[in-house]
């Protein structure tokens, strides 16, 4: 299973999970995958935007990337937990009062719970 905040390591290109080697092979297929999606949003950068990311090692877009995370992050959280039901294992007590999360797993302030629960699998 990979918590939320396996989600951004991957995005952000800061995976560390070693696993087996069959897992290896994926990971790095997903990374390259990963590194063609922010060379298109590279490409389509404009007015003077595209410089700031200029420079990465290996065309890794690392800064683009962890920019993209910090500017999604919320969004891809929604989108994670937009068809959690009652009742699921992402309703418990959060959000600095321990009161539970009970609109789809959003604190009132719309922070990603702290606890940083795994996401299910399907």
């Amino acid at each position: 299973a990979r918590s939320f905040a396996d989600i951004g390591d991957i995005i952000r290109g800061k995976d560390l999970y070693v696993g087996n080697r069959k897992e290896k092979k994926k990971r790095d297929e997903l990374d390259k995958k990963l590194k063609e999606v922010f060379g298109k949003i590279h490409g389509n950068l404009r007015n003077g935007v595209k410089d700031r990311y200029e420079g990465d090692e290996d065309n890794s877009y690392s800064k683009l990337r962890e920019d993209w995370w910090n500017n999604n992050r919320k969004m891809v959280w929604k989108a994670i937990t937009c068809d959690v039901k009652s009742g699921s294992q992402y309703f418990r007590p959060i959000c600095g009062s321990g009161k539970p999360t009970n609109d789809n797993c959003q604190c009132a302030n719309t922070d990603v719970p702290t606890y940083l629960d795994y996401v299910p699998q399907y």
